[in-house]
């Protein structure tokens, strides 16, 4: 059971720590201005500007000076910390928040909110419409917790997938299920980008044992330099080697271009990729029915109401974890536990509501500052990776449930400890104050009885507690704010709650600010453009072999290309497009010079006879 230390709360503002009203520009600021419109019209146009604000609370009064909120008196500072330390003893995880100067009156005006949220947290759990954009529940707390699913059939599904990647694992580390041409698989290459990435790499990083049975590279991105390095990392080895392609739709660019690079190794190794192949995706999408028709090794799925940044505990993120011998019954239990803490309707009680109410309270409910990701263990580096994906891609929306435009979201970068001490700290310290820091601290250093003395009473250990412990100190004195979230070791059970705590805290947190969570309109906006850019490059191909199959040559500059292509207004991107392809020899500048764009005159060098649509 999730247990709090609770008093009541005491501030003592001392008077040289008092400051006067201060001001915060906030570039979401609105003004109206009369810009001349065609015809000779003129209209009302809102104008995004920065502008000088005072920071307000919800309620539109005036909210106190942050930093004369700072309690700095030692004895008032132990009462905060003891009152508002968090406590969840079975997993041995603590969340300190009392670096964090929100007040008694903002917690009281807050505390409404809050539980609203909850119980917008409750809709969702019981299979509420929560993605109303894609008329989608939002299930991935039932991926811990399959009895809390709505129908049956979900509960069923879940389970079924549980055991048949369990099962599966067991097989492939045992040896039954084996590649055709070695004894054993001894690699993992998992396909896949965003959500279908991030979890799995965070996780291998995290809880893989120092030689598990199969070891794990990720081919997650587009980039044809660092496909051919995984590829050639495996050497020989791409023989026992488990292809792993995650992909919910079957059709993202990236996952499928790095499948159709690692199908042709296969063919150049003379090695048949259907034996070696998994697909992890949504029943009847294009790849589920190409690894049916190929006869594929297995297929397991991806579900609808399970978003990619919030897969790690689906098939996604397990399957790989079991292949690895990570225990991922402990992963589902330790976000279980956690996720039960986080219903708690007294908000001192729920780590997660109150880690929203800290991001509310240091970014003004706006994003405007960043939150810094501190993992004081090298094997959490990954952790403000995944965070970034998971709270960016969430909170970062143009508009809000009601339509109107809020320009959400909130910025997260991190590093390590102590790492970081060498890294952005003195900026931290003593540059500009537009962050929060967020502490990762994990008690045990080592496991018992392998710890060692560097010199009497000092252990290498304690040098990296010194440094968290140094660095939180020395940014509160200077009036930057921290939350510590501490875990005794880390484990697939701790590594399990930390990833459903900052879940939570996403959706709680939405709440708050009034946005939808649960969906991405502007990465399909990206999506979209970049499919616009691969469309005109043809168009440009065309042009250009056309030109190429005359006799002379006809090279073309880039307005004659342009001109041809019908894409007049598109001539900076037809410049790029040119550069990339003369930089990959797919193109040959005639005259002139890259640096020089409209000297340039450009051909392709053959004659390409196959149509290029």
């Amino acid at each position: 059971m999730a247990s709090t230390i609770s008093a009541g709360v005491s501030f003592k503002l001392r008077p040289q720590f008092m400051a006067p009203k201060t001001t915060h520009f906030r570039a979401s600021s609105l003004v109206s201005s009369t810009i001349p419109m065609d015809g000779g019209e003129s209209r009302f146009r809102e104008l995004r500007v920065a502008r000088e604000v005072y920071p307000t609370s919800h309620s539109g009064g005036l909210r106190p000076s942050k930093t004369a909120s700072l309690e700095k008196d030692p004895r008032a500072l132990w009462k905060r910390y003891v009152d508002w330390l968090y406590q969840h003893k079975e997993l041995g995880l603590y969340l300190d928040v009392s670096r964090v100067g929100f007040t008694d009156e903002f917690f009281a005006e807050m505390e409404p909110r809050l539980h609203k949220a909850l119980k917008d947290m409750e809709l969702l759990e019981k299979g509420a419409i929560a993605n109303p954009d894609e008329g989608r529940m939002v299930g991935h707390y039932w991926l811990r917790n399959s009895a809390l699913a709505p129908k049956p059939l979900l509960t069923q599904q879940i389970e079924k997938t549980l055991e048949s990647i369990s099962s599966f694992a067991q097989q492939v580390i045992s040896g039954k299920v084996r590649p055709p041409l070695k004894d054993k698989f001894t690699q993992i290459l998992s396909i896949g980008i965003g959500g279908s990435a991030l979890g799995p790499q965070f996780v291998a990083e995290a809880l893989a044992p120092d030689n598990p049975p199969l070891k794990i590279r990720f081919i997650d991105n587009t980039d044809p330099a660092g496909i051919d390095h995984q590829i050639a990392q495996l050497g020989n080895e791409l023989a026992s080697t488990l292809v792993i392609v995650v992909s919910k739709s079957g059709g993202t660019p990236e996952t499928r271009n790095g499948l159709l690079e690692v199908q042709k190794a296969f063919r150049d190794a003379g090695l048949t990729f259907a034996r070696q192949g998994v697909a992890i995706t949504q029943e009847n999408s294009l790849l589920d029915n190409t690894a049916r028709i190929e006869g594929w090794l297995a297929r397991f799925p991806m579900f609808d109401w399970v978003g990619g940044r919030t897969s790690e505990m689906s098939a996604v993120g397990l399957l790989s974890a079991a292949l690895q011998g990570i225990q991922i019954q402990e992963i589902l239990n330790g976000a279980a536990l956690i996720d039960e803490a986080n219903r708690s309707t007294i908000i001192r009680n729920n780590p997660a509501a109150l880690l929203a109410l800290c991001w509310y309270w240091a970014t003004d409910g706006v994003g405007s500052k960043d939150m810094v990701v501190l993992p004081y263990k090298d094997s959490l580096l990954l952790f403000s990776r995944y965070l970034q994906q998971l709270v960016m891609e969430s909170l970062g929306k143009e508009l809000d449930l009601d339509g109107k435009r809020v320009n959400q979201g909130l910025t997260v970068y991190g590093n390590k400890g102590s790492t970081d001490q060498h890294a952005y700290i003195q900026q931290l310290r003593d540059g500009i104050h537009n962050f929060f820091v967020t502490f990762i601290e994990v008690l045990r250093d080592r496991p018992p009885g392998h710890d060692w003395e560097l010199e009497p009473g000092v252990t290498c250990g304690d040098y990296l507690f010194g440094f968290l412990q140094g660095t939180r100190a020395a940014l509160y004195a200077n009036d930057r704010e921290s939350i510590t979230v501490t875990v005794q070791e880390v484990t697939p059970s701790s590594v399990g709650a930390l990833i459903a705590l900052y879940e939570r805290a996403v959706g709680i947190y939405a709440s708050l600010v009034n946005i939808n969570a649960y969906h991405q309109p502007g990465v399909e906006a990206g999506k979209k453009a970049a499919g616009e850019v691969l469309a005109l490059q043809k168009r440009v191909l065309s042009v250009l072999n056309e030109s190429s199959c005359k006799d002379p040559v006809e090279p073309l500059t880039l307005e004659e290309v342009a001109k041809r292509c019908i894409a007049t207004d598109d001539i900076e991107m037809i410049y790029k497009i040119i550069m990339h392809m003369a930089a990959n020899d797919r193109a040959i500048i005639a005259e002139g010079d890259c640096g020089s764009p409209r000297s340039i005159k450009v051909f392709l060098g053959e004659c390409i006879v196959d149509d290029l649509d």
